[in-house]
């Protein structure tokens, strides 16, 4: 397992932007494919990005693609959730999380991910 710190802490209003950034303890991230999820109370966990690391390929589920965007800086160690265009509904704890070799189809699935940080709060005010 890998050491994941999130930060950007952030209370934004409907329509705003807000970026999170999620830096790991290991050597590199190269190797590891890594996933940004969502859980808002009495819901189930939600994968809203991922990034392949075979070949950075990205994946979003529809209800956040074209608003948010994950990018890495492998000389940081540090992976970036871009969120624009916020809505109420992305109101929720965000969790990035990372897996060894997750292969070229990174999943969006809590389950398929061993190593996770500690979760930040976004709430996104009408």
């Amino acid at each position: 397992e890998v050491q994941l710190v999130e930060s950007g802490v952030g209370l934004v209003q409907a329509g705003g932007s807000l970026s999170l950034s999620c830096a790991a303890s290991v050597f590199t991230f190269n190797g590891y494919t890594i996933g940004w999820f969502r859980q808002a109370p009495g819901k189930e966990r939600a994968g809203v990005s991922c990034m392949s690391d075979m070949d950075a390929s990205t994946r979003y589920p529809d209800s956040v693609k074209g608003r948010f965007t994950v990018t890495s800086d492998y000389a940081k160690n540090t992976v970036y959730l871009q969120m624009n265009s916020l809505k109420p509904e992305d109101t929720a704890v965000y969790y990035c999380a990372a897996v060894p070799r997750g292969g070229s189809l990174c999943p969006l699935r809590h389950w398929q991910y061993n190593s996770w940080g500690q979760g930040t709060q976004v709430t996104v005010s009408s």
